[in-house]
């Protein structure tokens, strides 16, 4: 291995290429204004350095980054990338992660719009995130103890399990294929709509007209917080533990709440059971079409 300290680096593509490299206190910065450093490079460690140039980790394959700092002119920081590592480290620039896979993210910073688009088998723990679009069309999802803020969140992802996560964002999981929520808090508009295979398990969802056009939706013992026009169109198997404002036209499926303010059943296709009362069918009021 080369160990590389206490050095700025500015200019284009200057370590291209590089296999067994070590950075520690360095710094990709300068009037030169060079891109791309460590392009094509394997078995790369990257330790307490400041990133403000663009495109630094493209294609680059066996990569660690700890306790860095990405800032917003470090722009697609990572393209193309395989077999990463980032620890403890701020990812502050437009569009971060994109088209890698094998990533593990753990206790970073994330500020990045378009952040994580068609990445493959990636894990994140312990993280803040704010973006919009984030992982949009990513698959192999591995989320946990995850703060995230933004809009249009996890769109056409497929294969995600999420656990402990914080979520305040609108129209997340839209298309999204095969999911799991745990324990989990989701907070904002039009949650999960033409989703398929969607489970949630003892979360909490906050805000108005969640889960229509859904497909094999399954909700376990979850909490729905002013939620109104719910399970339009959708295939549902639901135990909600809270009041629902309003549940409209479920397509099939059994809907257990222990109270709604209204039940909307002007659909004729509309073929779902809402059951209110008690999670027991025999002491329950049903109503269906």
């Amino acid at each position: 291995m080369t160990i590389i300290k206490n050095q700025t680096f500015d200019e284009e593509r200057v370590l291209y290429g590089s296999d067994g490299v070590v950075l520690e206190d360095c710094a990709f910065d300068g009037p030169a204004d060079g891109e791309s450093a460590l392009k094509e490079s394997k078995n790369v460690r990257v330790c307490r350095t400041f990133c403000n140039l663009r495109y630094p980790f493209w294609h680059d394959e066996h990569l660690m980054i700890k306790d860095s700092e990405m800032t917003e002119l470090c722009r697609a920081a990572l393209w193309y990338s395989v077999d990463i590592t980032i620890t403890g480290t701020k990812m502050h620039g437009i569009k971060a992660l994109r088209e890698c896979s094998n990533v593990v993210v753990e206790d970073c910073d994330i500020i990045s719009p378009e952040f994580g688009w068609s990445v493959r088998n990636i894990k994140m723990r312990r993280c803040h995130a704010e973006s919009e679009y984030f992982m949009m069309r990513s698959e192999h999802l591995r989320f946990s103890d995850v703060n995230f803020k933004g809009k249009y969140s996890f769109q056409y992802i497929k294969d995600g399990v999420f656990e402990n996560c914080t979520f305040d964002t609108k129209d997340a999981f839209w298309h999204g294929e095969n999911i799991t929520v745990k324990n989990s808090t989701i907070k904002g508009e039009y949650f999960a709509w033409y989703s398929d295979g969607l489970t949630l398990i003892n979360c909490k969802i906050i805000g108005t007209q969640p889960f229509c056009y859904c497909k094999n939706l399954k909700l376990v013992h979850c909490e729905m917080i002013d939620t109104d026009l719910c399970f339009e169109k959708s295939d549902v198997e639901a135990t909600v533990t809270t009041p629902v404002i309003s549940i409209k036209n479920p397509h099939a499926g059994h809907i257990y709440v222990p109270q709604v303010g209204e039940v909307i059943m002007d659909d004729p296709e509309a073929k779902g059971e809402v059951i209110i009362g008690s999670k027991k069918p025999e002491q329950c009021f049903c109503y269906c079409a």
